[in-house]
This record gives structure tokens, C-alpha cells and sequence, in this order.
């Protein structure tokens, strides 16, 4: 396992029904980011097409492709690609997190627990039933998507489940932006983990974005902000810190189990 690496964040406004103008801005950052030497990289929520709601069926079909165009980018360039994109599984299409590994293969998938009502999001998805972790070159790594973060129970589950870092990738609107940089910080403390987390820039359906991807430490420290511009950032992830952490406030140790579980 490897103890420290770079890791990146990517942003854009992803455009809707648009794949392939957005997988062309997608690969384009994570060349900048395979340049720089990063090795595990996370995409915006539904980056290939966004919310398109309506032509879902036709998208997760399509998104078959993508994840082997992908694949083959993250084997040249031995790097680690997370994101969601619309898949369908038993005829059901799910908002699903993709973490393709470093030799091009899919390592994990999580389909979103929480689905987000105000946006209608229950009416065109299914909500997922697992919380998914995975085991990688990188440490063991879990996965939550945008509304996700709002639930601290789930974040709890993969702290037990002893992650070192989470990704997530997200579509967060800009009057709760302050939510977004409030609560990745907290999760980042709350649990001792790194926190690896994409959020759109842009506007859609008269929702605007602010951007704001972050990489945060395990004890809250903000190592990367992209700001409200596309583009990408990177930070140097050391997974000692995770452990200097839990070490120095044990709260894996000090929980009350036999009070609340």
C-alpha cells in the first residue's frame, strides 16, 4: 500500500445530455492531473451527462463505453478514476459511484443510498442498499455522493468499516455551499479520514454551482480548494496521518457501543 500519493479533484460545468463534450473535458484535466503525477483522481457527479433525466435509459447505455474509454486511460496512466454516471442494473437505473483502479478495472461501484427529493432525483433513480468500501493500492477507500454527505450516519458505517479516505463526487448548489465546506470538514474530523471531493461548477435548471472541490485531512485541514473556476487541483495524501490521528484522539477506541451501537 502505498503510504502517500497525489490525489486531484476535478470540476466543470458539466453539460446536460452532453457526453461527449464532457468526457472530452473530463479526460482533458485528468491529463493535467496524470501530468502532475497524481494517482487517484475524483470527477464531478454524473459527469458524462448530468441530470438528463429523460434520456437516462439511453445514457446508461452508453456509459458502458465510457467506463472502458476510461479504463484504458487510467492503465497508461496509473491512475485511479472515481465518478458517477447514470447505470442500470435489473432494469432499475441507479446514480452509481465507478472506481476504476489503477490497471484499468473497476474496483468498486456504490449506488447512491440518499437520493435528493428536491430535485425530483427519487422519481428517476433507485436508491442504493449497500455501503460500499474497497480495498485498493491506496488504502481502503469509501464512497458517497453528494446528498450522501448530509448523513452522518453513513459516514459513521465507514469509519467502523476502517476507511482511511472518502471520495465523493457531487452536483452541490451554491446557496448551501457553505453546507458543503462546513460538512466536508466535519466528516474529514469526525471520522479521521481524508475527504476527496468533486462538486460541479456552472448552472442548470436555474441552479448555479459553486465549484469549491476539496481535499481535507483528517484533522480538518483544507490541503486543496479549487475554487469556483473549472479546473483541477491536487494534494499529497499521507495515510501515516490517518493513523497519528486516531492515535493522538482515539475515538474509535472511546465509543460508547454499549450505549448507542
Amino acid at each position: 500500500m502505498k503510504k502517500k500519493f497525489m490525489a486531484g479533484v476535478v470540476q466543470f460545468d458539466v453539460q446536460k445530455g452532453e457526453t461527449q463534450k464532457n468526457l472530452n473535458i473530463a479526460l482533458g484535466f485528468l491529463e493535467t492531473l496524470a501530468d502532475q503525477g497524481v494517482k487517484l483522481a475524483v470527477l464531478p457527479e454524473m459527469f458524462p451527462c448530468s441530470f438528463d433525466n429523460e434520456n437516462l435509459k439511453r445514457h446508461s447505455q452508453e456509459n458502458g463505453k465510457i467506463l472502458e474509454l476510461l479504463g484504458r486511460f487510467a492503465a497508461q496512466k496509473q491512475m485511479a478514476i472515481a465518478g458517477t454516471l447514470p447505470l442500470m442494473r435489473d432494469d432499475r437505473i441507479y446514480n452509481t459511484m465507478v472506481l476504476i483502479d489503477v490497471d484499468g478495472q473497476i474496483k468498486g461501484r456504490y449506488e447512491k443510498l440518499h437520493l435528493f427529493r428536491l430535485t425530483d432525483e427519487h422519481l428517476y433513480y433507485t436508491a442504493g442498499n449497500q455501503v460500499v468500501t474497497v480495498n485498493t493500492g491506496f488504502g481502503r477507500i469509501g464512497m458517497m455522493t453528494c446528498y450522501d454527505l448530509r448523513f452522518p450516519e453513513l459516514a459513521r458505517s465507514l469509519f467502523l468499516k476502517q476507511v482511511q479516505m472518502i471520495l465523493i463526487s457531487a452536483q452541490w448548489p451554491e446557496p448551501r455551499k457553505e453546507h458543503w465546506a462546513t460538512l466536508v470538514r466535519a466528516r474529514a474530523v469526525e471520522n479521521q479520514v481524508f475527504m476527496v471531493c468533486s462538486n460541479r461548477t456552472g448552472k442548470e435548471d436555474g441552479l448555479k454551482f459553486p465549484g469549491m472541490s476539496m481535499v481535507v485531512d483528517p484533522m480538518g485541514k483544507v490541503l486543496a480548494d479549487a475554487g469556483g473556476s473549472d479546473g483541477c487541483r491536487k494534494a499529497t495524501i499521507d495515510l501515516s496521518q490517518v493513523e497519528s490521528a486516531r492515535t493522538l484522539i482515539p475515538c474509535m477506541t472511546d465509543r460508547r457501543q454499549d450505549i448507542y451501537g
